[in-house]
């Protein structure tokens, strides 16, 4: 009898500690939520942030999806935030340089905001000179988000959606939209899009961080940092930034970055394609393609601080921006300007003006089909 009443007791006590073991790791995984202000309108912006054993950390919000602040240990474990942000909500209302934004629903151009689609001419906002950019006069970047913690035994996450209603900004169909923020103990931050549609459309999701793997703020210019492209071809551009549709290779460029090369190195070259862009503001069309796992697209390395950004993806194409439109106006969380090129963006996507270009890969999502995307940022020091 007692054997047996003994047999019970350690049972339950092995069952206590092991629901206390799950719950603990519940308890890690989980993200912490806070208050971020209010919008003029009056609605509450949250901020989540997500934090792995190493010390990475990522707040994002639910205002434009965006991602605010991401913080990465360097060669000898100093923690720097290394992404441009600002330190309220007031910032990212009349934020004009998408600061870690999710943009869509097209994001980079169309060109004379116009495309065709199923034979019907659609009208979308021109807030780039003559072009639509980023989705219109009020993209995915200015609207207010659903937030779910969708942490699990894997990590901290966080799921945003949206549904953009058919019509807004002149884009048909009511488009249902997720985006996933996920953490890992690797240190690699996951971005996964997925959309479904009611009426056939053009999607391009991505988002719009400004790096600098020094850490944000500092005052400097980040054109010391080595970029690796994994792409042969970029798509040329004209004045206005759109493309040619032409794919051109990037050897014997200012365009090749195929082993790793400062991006200063050649940014100021008498090249017309720099001067179009005034510098580097270009898509890439990656080797790998688009296919169902991510692949490495692009490689970051800034030699002071030691860190590495290893970029992965599953889209056909990167689009590269130097920062040459950052002037010093915009003060971030720090307090310091953000200057002329002292970051730069390397937004994974479809090319830009798709829709208008029926040799670039499709953006067209139908009825019954789903749209789904993944972009890995992964650090480490070296």
């Amino acid at each position: 009898m007692m054997k047996s009443l003994v047999v019970v007791v350690l049972g339950a006590a092995t069952a206590m500690i092991s629901d206390k073991t799950v719950s603990n790791a519940q308890s890690k995984s989980a993200v912490e939520k806070r208050a971020f202000g209010k919008t003029p309108e009056g609605t509450a912006i949250d901020l989540y942030v997500l934090k792995n054993k190493n010390g990475v950390e990522a707040n994002v919000i639910t205002f434009g999806a965006a991602l605010v602040s991401l913080k990465t240990p360097d060669r000898s474990g100093s923690i720097a935030d290394v992404v441009l942000g600002y330190k309220d909500i007031d910032g990212y209302v009349n934020d004009k340089a998408y600061l870690g934004a999710t943009v869509g629903r097209y994001a980079n151009r169309i060109a004379n905001g116009k495309f065709t689609l199923e034979g019907k001419t659609y009208q979308v906002p021109k807030n780039d000179g003559n072009n639509s950019l980023h989705g219109g006069s009020k993209g995915f970047n200015k609207r207010v988000w659903t937030a779910h913690d969708v942490s699990s035994a894997k990590g901290p996450a966080v799921r945003f959606t949206y549904l953009s209603s058919d019509g807004e900004e002149g884009y048909p169909g009511n488009l249902k939209v997720n985006v996933t923020y996920s953490l890992s103990n690797d240190n690699a931050l996951r971005i996964e899009y997925a959309a479904t549609t009611d009426k056939s459309t053009v999607v391009n999701l991505t988002n719009h961080a400004y790096f600098n793997l020094a850490g944000e703020g500092r005052g400097g210019d980040m054109l010391r940092h080595e970029l690796t492209l994994h792409a042969d071809r970029f798509t040329p551009i004209d004045s206005t930034l759109i493309p040619t549709g032409d794919l051109r290779a990037v050897k014997s460029t200012p365009f090749d970055f195929t082993s790793a090369t400062p991006i200063g190195a050649r940014i100021d070259q008498d090249d017309e394609q720099l001067k179009f862009g005034k510098g580097y503001d270009h898509n890439w069309a990656l080797n790998g393609g688009k296919g169902t796992a991510p692949v490495l697209a692009a490689e970051v390395y800034e030699p002071e601080s030691g860190r590495l950004l290893q970029i992965l993806t599953t889209e056909p194409g990167i689009q590269f921006y130097s920062g040459n439109f950052l002037d010093g106006s915009i003060h971030g969380k720090s307090g310091m300007p953000y200057n002329h090129r002292s970051a730069f963006c390397l937004e994974t996507q479809h090319f830009p003006d798709s829709p208008n270009h029926p040799n670039f890969p499709s953006t067209v999502l139908k009825p019954g089909q789903s749209f789904h995307s993944v972009t890995i940022y992964k650090f480490s020091a070296k």
